[in-house]
């Protein structure tokens, strides 16, 4: 019995010291309008939420409409692990809000929501295609890419709950070995 109290120490040990790196990963974990969402009125604000407190200095959001070249979003205000950037109504037709965050790891999560208006304004003057995307940085040259980060899981990384569950895994095997070894002695 003192063996089998040690495993599961050990065991409920390593999963909580590799657990703790995975912790200070930032994730996205949902958005108003949802991604996916087909809207028939125009929503007044996009916002994103993430399981971390975002940092504005090193948070990064754009608002891209179906023309590809103008921003629909204003000055993005934050909330703890939200942030809420105000939209204005363009043409009909696809939207993507793309997002950059750096999480607590120094990580960096990127990604993007896509939602259709089926109704849009008309604009009156075409949209000017040098329109600049909305961030939360001052410096125009921190523009985020709009292609979700391909060997980036939006949940976190995996790695480190698979080492944990193989650390468990062997903790058990060798209880048991331990525990059979045991038995056939006595």
């Amino acid at each position: 019995m003192t063996a089998l109290t040690l495993g599961v120490i050990v065991g409920a040990l390593s999963v909580l010291l590799l657990a703790g790196p995975a912790a200070a990963h930032n994730s996205f974990t949902g958005s108003d309008p949802e991604n996916g969402a087909t809207l028939d009125k125009a929503p007044e604000t996009v916002q994103l939420r993430f399981l971390s407190r975002l940092d504005p200095a090193t948070t990064k959001v754009t608002v891209t409409g179906p023309d590809a070249a103008a921003t629909y979003g204003g000055e993005p205000t934050f909330d703890g692990n939200r942030v809420t950037v105000p939209f204005t109504l363009g043409p009909a037709g696809l939207y993507t809000v793309a997002y950059e965050v750096i999480s607590g790891d120094t990580h960096p999560i990127k990604g993007s929501v896509k939602f259709t208006l089926s109704v849009g304004a008309t604009p009156s003057v075409p949209p000017t295609p040098t329109a600049e995307p909305t961030t939360a940085s001052p410096s125009p040259s921190a523009t985020p890419s709009l292609a979700p980060a391909a060997a980036e899981n939006e949940d976190g990384p995996v790695w480190p709950w698979l080492i944990g569950g193989l650390v468990v895994l062997a903790a058990v095997v060798a209880l048991l070995a331990f525990g059979f070894a045991r038995r056939r002695r006595t």
